[in-house]
């Protein structure tokens, strides 16, 4: 994919949006553009895939440093950095891996990875806030049945994180469409 500046100042804005969007108050825990920017850009750069990494990451890193920044000024109880978050970074870099296997950027290939990706997140993290010893979550038993309670715990986040991941993949890559098609071009990607 060739880049340019137009192309890169659009990825930027898109990136400050969704960082934003996120920290938005009364948004509903779990509704965030991230992971569909990291669908998108691992679609889009299927070459240079480091940018395809960088994208979501940078958008997580710039909300997390304003909810800091928030949470330092009282203004909210959810902190921006906290012990073990590399994990979920590290979560975050996986599924973008999914959009490396959106080959053709069909509508069935898009939901399929919008339904993959935050499934896999789920099920890993809250496997892995079970299996932690450091206090995250609700602290359920280390028996079969609390990994059930902490699976039902995240249940609500899973469910917005669906609904996000399929509403801001179909206008990420609806708008990608419109304009690759719109100004006569061949797929960028």
């Amino acid at each position: 994919m060739k880049i340019n500046k137009s192309l890169i100042l659009s990825l930027l804005l898109m990136v400050l949006v969704s960082a934003l969007y996120r920290i938005m108050p009364n948004r509903p825990m779990g509704f965030a553009p991230q992971i569909a920017i990291g669908l998108f850009s691992g679609a889009l750069f299927i070459k240079n895939k480091k940018w395809a990494f960088v994208l979501p990451l940078l958008s997580m890193f710039l909300s997390d440093l304003l909810y800091q920044f928030l949470y330092q000024q009282g203004v909210t109880q959810i902190q921006g950095f906290y012990d073990g978050q590399w994990i979920n970074y590290a979560l975050f870099a996986g599924i973008t891996c999914f959009g490396f296997l959106i080959r053709k950027k069909k509508i069935v290939s898009v939901l399929l990875a919008a339904i993959g990706a935050p499934t896999t997140y789920f099920l890993v993290s809250n496997f892995l806030v079970w299996a932690s010893d450091r206090g995250f979550g609700l602290n359920r038993p280390k028996t079969f049945s609390g990994l059930l309670m902490c699976y039902n715990d995240g249940l609500p986040f899973y469910t917005n994180s669906i609904m996000a991941t399929v509403v801001f993949s179909a206008l990420l890559f609806g708008t990608y469409y419109l304009v690759s098609h719109t100004y006569g071009r061949k797929q960028l990607a």
